[in-house]
């Protein structure tokens, strides 16, 4: 077992070094890098943020520091399901606050945690352009709207 979990981590690290090895060179290639980085392996742990500045020979810190700094990436693992809850201005004034809040409890997790069993994550959004049918749901591509927080355990039971 230890062997094909080796050999699997030891594939992901080549595939890394490939993608890398593709930008090398380019001006600006450390985005596109951690875009391909976090594809691969769904979020950016340490051990890539430092094959990535080393083989890019540039300092773990600056490589750390875009990763934080855009929101489109991620330190940690999500969920297979991601919910986005909506806390724009139409989806607020109609509650999406409380359908965070019962979103949070049926989970046992805070905006922005993910499951136990990596199932779910929560991230607070901002508009998704559905005002219409606010206050407003995705998870994943999934849109949910006019909710209330009675038909959060209905929409988990689907997933």
């Amino acid at each position: 077992m230890s062997q094909v979990v080796k050999t699997e981590q030891e594939e992901m690290k080549q595939k890394l070094l490939d993608l890398v090895k593709k930008h090398k060179g380019e001006k600006g290639a450390l985005i596109p890098v951690l875009h391909e980085a976090q594809q691969l392996y769904g979020y950016l742990p340490i051990e890539v943020q430092e094959t990535i500045a080393e083989e890019l020979d540039i300092p773990l810190t600056e490589v750390y520091g875009v990763a934080t700094f855009y929101s489109q990436f991620t330190l940690k693992p999500k969920g297979k399901y991601k919910i986005g809850v909506c806390l724009g201005t139409a989806c607020y004034v109609r509650g999406s606050q409380q359908i965070v809040d019962r979103l949070c409890e049926e989970l046992g997790i805070a905006i922005g945690e993910t499951t136990e069993d990596g199932k779910f994550t929560v991230e607070a959004t901002r508009c998704v352009g559905a005002c219409g049918l606010a206050p407003v749901l995705m998870v994943n591509e999934d849109v949910y709207g006019r909710l209330v927080e009675d038909d959060i355990p209905k929409i988990l039971e689907k997933y």
